[in-house]
């Protein structure tokens, strides 16, 4: 039987589906980079408005949609709310999204490295040749 969550209506969610909207989350590259930002510890909202070059609107809606995932946490200091990751588990995810990327990166290189060789002068020489 596949695993679920209970929703605050009481009616079960698969965690397929959980996943999929965690992801979904995950899905701007706002997002993203903020996380890249708190993996050396909490900042401010000013803080991470001026490192992503968004207005505060822009910045706020971003930074809510990931509390309300459950990935930031908020802290109020005076005026200032300062943010966090909840889980650090979500940067091991960030590194192996980067170490997937990398790998595929590698692959597509090696392959138009070999298709490069085939336009080599000798490449062309010997198809010539076989005219």
């Amino acid at each position: 039987m596949a695993a679920a969550t209970k929703t605050s209506a009481g009616t079960a969610t698969p965690i397929h589906q959980v996943k999929a909207e965690f992801f979904r989350t995950l899905g701007h590259p706002a997002r993203v980079r903020v996380l890249e930002l708190l993996r050396d510890g909490e900042m401010t909202v000013g803080q991470l408005q001026a490192e992503l070059g968004l207005d505060s609107s822009g910045a706020s809606q971003h930074l809510a949609a990931m509390r309300r995932a459950g990935i930031l946490e908020a802290r109020k200091e005076g005026t200032s709310v300062h943010y966090s990751v909840r889980d650090p588990r979500v940067f091991q995810l960030l590194e192996s999204a980067r170490q997937v990327i990398g790998s595929h990166l590698e692959e597509a290189n090696a392959l138009l490295g070999e298709l490069g060789a085939d336009d080599s002068p000798a490449a062309a020489a010997a198809k010539s040749r076989t005219r």
